[in-house]
């Protein structure tokens, strides 16, 4: 290892927040402070009551959608153990034209109001400087970056959200009480969710399906939507697979500029966490949060993280990159794909960069 590695290691370590795109307790309901924007409104619909979901249906559904003790009592993998080594080889058996694409981009280094903001710089320098004269003498450099950073992809651990109705002594997925130290979190880190998986990938890709560039901010998405592009893609999601949730964000900001993708996106109504526990997913992507933001129930500002992570253990990866392999699933009119990823084992950490590679 070099010193350019060893500094790299030390700085990831470093700055794994325990605060970012999401937060570790991610359970206050959104209230204007001074200096502070004031709360938004969300969209019309989800007040309207076929779609209206409140906080006592939440708290049941801690309890309903439960995974718990489903691997075991000691599991701190949750939804990952549905990638059997049986799903594994039926998502290689998906490699047809040997195309790959890659779900990551690394975060943005200049800051903006999406980026460099979670309690840690993105930064990027050569080590092996003289001092003498400031040359750089050789190749050897260091990164540091919040993982959860607003423009990073990356899969948050199970010990990233507590349970919302164990506020005063929090508990995270499969009942391990939340304990946190300077050095991370002691049970359901990331480091305890396995090396990596291979599964079969489904994209959602709900611009193409509505004919526009992006969605609309705080456009929310119900299962109609879902099923409806399962329709169209001629696909039904299923058990141990990884599902990727395009809204347009990276679209959007290339083309008008960052904004604060955190308060305000397009994202998954509340009401389709039923659906998502009968679909039995691995792992849920979005190209922000993939919560509609804001959220619509009162109380609950990211229902969909506040219980796919604690109560189904289903990894959540935020800031995923979907445009490149928008392009090639529409040219191949296959919108399936193997998909393989890496976990960064920190000691402790809150959650991985996700660099997953999609395979066609």
């Amino acid at each position: 290892m070099t010193k350019g590695d060893i500094h790299l290691v030390a700085a990831l370590a470093s700055v794994v927040a325990l605060s970012g795109f999401g937060s570790l307790a991610g359970h206050q309901a959104p209230t204007a402070s001074p200096g502070q924007p004031a709360p938004l409104q969300p969209h019309p619909s989800t007040q309207a009551p076929p779609n209206l979901v409140t906080g006592e249906q939440m708290e049941r559904w801690e309890k309903e959608l439960s995974n718990w003790g489903r691997w075991g009592k000691e599991d701190q993998r949750g939804t990952l153990n549905l990638i059997t080594p049986q799903k594994t080889l039926a998502a290689l058996r998906l490699v047809k034209e040997g195309i790959s694409v890659s779900l990551h981009r690394f975060p943005e280094l200049e800051k903006a109001i999406d980026a460099g903001s979670m309690n840690a710089e993105t930064k990027h320098w050569m080590t092996s400087i003289d001092p003498a004269t400031g040359r750089v003498r050789a190749a050897v450099d260091a990164v540091s970056f919040a993982v959860h950073d607003g423009t990073h992809p990356h899969m948050d651990a199970l010990c990233h959200y507590a349970v919302q109705s164990t506020r005063d002594k929090p508990v995270v997925f499969n009942g391990f009480p939340q304990n946190l130290d300077q050095k991370g979190c002691k049970d359901d880190a990331v480091d305890r969710m396995g090396p990596g998986y291979i599964t079969r990938g489904v994209l959602i890709d709900l611009p193409l399906l509505k004919g526009v560039e992006w969605l609309d901010a705080r456009t929310p998405i119900y299962v109609a939507d879902l099923e409806a592009w399962e329709k169209f893609a001629r696909i039904t999601i299923g058990s141990g697979d990884a599902v990727f949730l395009r809204t347009g964000r990276w679209a959007r900001r290339a083309r008008t500029g960052p904004w604060s993708a955190a308060r305000e996106t397009a994202g998954l109504h509340a009401s389709v966490l039923p659906w998502l526990k009968q679909r039995d997913i691995a792992l849920l992507g979005g190209d922000a949060v993939p919560d509609v933001q804001p959220s619509g129930v009162e109380g609950w500002p990211r229902p969909i993280h506040d219980i796919l992570i604690p109560i189904m253990g289903t990894p959540i990866v935020d800031n995923g990159y979907y445009e490149d392999l928008a392009q090639v699933a529409a040219r191949l009119r296959r919108w399936e794909f193997m998909v393989s990823w890496t976990i960064m084992r920190i000691p402790g950490g809150t959650a991985s960069p996700f660099m997953a590679l999609a395979t066609f």
